[in-house]
């Protein structure tokens, strides 16, 4: 249960920089961290839905902790190879590393076309695209709801608190001002009202995923979205009992827990039960 998880409780295998450059095929750097994050989780799903095995990296230096991120220049030696400081990253081979969603997702579809997470139509692909990149990109729901984990604490903490550090460096890397948090609420609450309407006018065609008629990329990331907002359970999600709270993974605001409709709950649960591997392992 989550409340017996410690930090330390990985399940995955991880090498570190080191090894993980003097190897080839296919290598993800996720971070030894003990809890879903959505980017590292929607990374993980698109490679395990195409069946690509791939070596899960850490991110800090050898002997550091991956939980000091933000601290002390404990990811030089990731940055140094990827010219990131954070997770995911995705290296095949020789080639460059991939640190966008977008790069990653089209990786996968080169490595194993099938089954096809980018739909063929163009006009479905554009569409799949601008919905992932509101839930992933710069400015999307995630961006906005790291904002607000941020606010909390930097508004709370006096200057030179020792907890200060990582949320100057998380409102550093998403371009925190206490203007833009009390602004995202209303734009995460658009949307989510966006995605189900989206999603109803998709099952009143008969389909079940937010477009065309299969699996995309867009019903992964909403998936893995979802798990900031309304983490699954204990036994399948067995992250560390601190973040499981409001202000980190859950929903401390009650414009957005309504937004967050039972049936875009029902479609993440759908697409983990039939698509995603659990219980999630971190």
């Amino acid at each position: 249960m989550a409340a017996q998880i410690q930090p330390t409780d990985i399940k995955l295998h991880y090498v570190t920089i080191a090894e993980a450059k003097k190897m080839s095929g296919l290598r993800l750097v996720l971070g030894a961290y003990p809890v879903p994050g959505p980017w590292r989780e929607a990374c993980k799903g698109l490679f395990y839905v195409k069946g690509i095995p791939y070596k899960p990296v850490v991110t800090g230096n050898e002997g550091t902790s991956d939980l000091q991120i933000g601290m002390d220049d404990s990811q030089s030696e990731l940055v140094a190879w990827t010219g990131q400081a954070s997770a995911p990253v995705a290296i095949w081979n020789d080639e460059l590393p991939r640190s966008k969603w977008t790069d990653q997702l089209n990786l996968a579809e080169r490595l194993e076309p099938e089954p096809r997470l980018i739909p063929e139509d163009s006009g479905l692909r554009m569409q799949m695209f601008g919905l992932i990149n509101e839930l992933a990109g710069e400015n999307g729901l995630l961006w906005l709801k790291r904002l607000g984990m941020a606010h909390g604490p930097l508004q709370s903490l006096p200057e030179g608190h020792e907890g200060r550090a990582f949320w100057e460096f998380l409102g550093a890397k998403y371009g925190y001002t206490p203007e833009r948090a009390e602004a995202a609420p209303a734009r995460i609450v658009n949307t989510l009202n966006s995605f189900h309407e989206q999603l109803t006018a998709q099952n009143s065609r008969g389909s079940k995923y937010l477009i065309g008629d299969s699996l995309t990329a867009v019903d992964i990331y909403w998936s893995t979205t979802c798990g900031l907002l309304d983490p699954l359970p204990d036994d399948l999600c067995p992250m560390t009992s601190g973040f499981r709270n409001p202000s980190a993974y859950g929903c401390d605001n009650a414009e957005i827990d309504k937004a967050l409709t039972p049936e875009l709950r029902a479609h993440r649960e759908f697409i983990y039960n039939d698509y995603l591997e659990l219980p999630i392992i971190f």
